[in-house]
């Protein structure tokens, strides 16, 4: 069975108070998240491929929000945390401000679950009562709750 956002959320993963501005020290923090993660097997190894994945292109979506994402062996399985930011995060190399990231780490042996997740987020982040409410959660809990009520009600229950 594929693997959906309901399987790879995890409060402990979610920060609502991104502290950084810019788009570096903001993917540092949210990224670092993940360090101790039990599927992650080289934070520092996933952290600069990411870094590297971003140097590429943007990984901004519209709406304020962006996905950075590394396929990469120092995933062992999918991966997810997630940042929110008030004031916004400058992501200079498309000159937007970012309010909502969502950082992915898959392993490159595994593509069909890593596109099924983007698929469902974009699906998901597409409907503004969705982006409206996740910026409104008030705890990480309620942030899982808000995402994976709107992953049942695109693919069912699981």
């Amino acid at each position: 069975m594929a693997v959906r956002l309901s399987q790879l959320l995890n409060p402990a993963s979610i920060n609502l108070q991104v502290q950084g501005t810019r788009r570096t020290v903001a993917l540092n923090e949210v990224a670092r998240q993940l360090a101790a993660h039990p599927e992650v097997a080289n934070f520092d190894g996933f952290y600069q491929e990411l870094l590297a994945r971003e140097r590429l292109d943007t990984t901004y979506l519209g709406n304020e929000i962006a996905l950075p994402h590394a396929r990469t062996e120092h995933v062992k399985s999918i991966v997810l945390a997630v940042g929110r930011s008030t004031p916004g995060i400058h992501f200079e190399n498309c000159n937007q401000t970012v309010r909502l990231m969502f950082i992915l780490g898959t392993p490159k042996s595994n593509p069909t679950d890593y596109l099924m997740v983007v698929s469902s987020l974009c699906k998901i982040l597409k409907e503004e009562a969705n982006r409206t409410a996740l910026m409104t959660a008030a705890t990480p809990a309620d942030f899982v709750h808000v995402l994976t009520t709107a992953e049942a009600r695109l693919l069912g229950p699981v």
